[in-house]
């Protein structure tokens, strides 16, 4: 996923693995399950090029990791604790840009 969030267009199987060659060698068929895999999960939509299909991401990167979030706060069985532990273990920084993202969202408003 990395690799096609990194890119403006979409991808072939042939593309990003010649770019995760540049770090370590892979099979071809290898990317291809993987690809596969993640377009069957929805994760990944492809359209036809020639003989090859070209692949993109269906989320953005703060999608993904937003929907992650979400789906560790589901699973928690107490979000109110979680969620206050989550934020114990934030820095500062972070911690401002919540209370930010939190004060200008719609839905927080009272």
């Amino acid at each position: 996923m990395d690799r096609l969030w990194s890119r403006d267009d979409p991808a072939t199987v042939r593309e990003v693995l010649d770019d995760l060659r540049r770090v370590r060698e892979l099979a071809y068929t290898t990317v291809m399950t993987v690809m596969d895999n993640l377009h069957r999960k929805g994760w990944l939509s492809r359209q036809l090029d020639g003989r090859a299909y070209r692949y993109r991401p269906e989320s953005t990167r703060p999608e993904y990791c937003a929907r992650l979030m979400r789906q560790a706060l589901d699973g928690s069985g107490d979000n109110t604790r979680t969620l206050l532990r989550f934020v114990e273990r934030m820095s500062p920084a972070d911690a401002e840009a919540l209370l930010r993202a939190l004060q200008e969202h719609p839905s927080s408003r009272m």
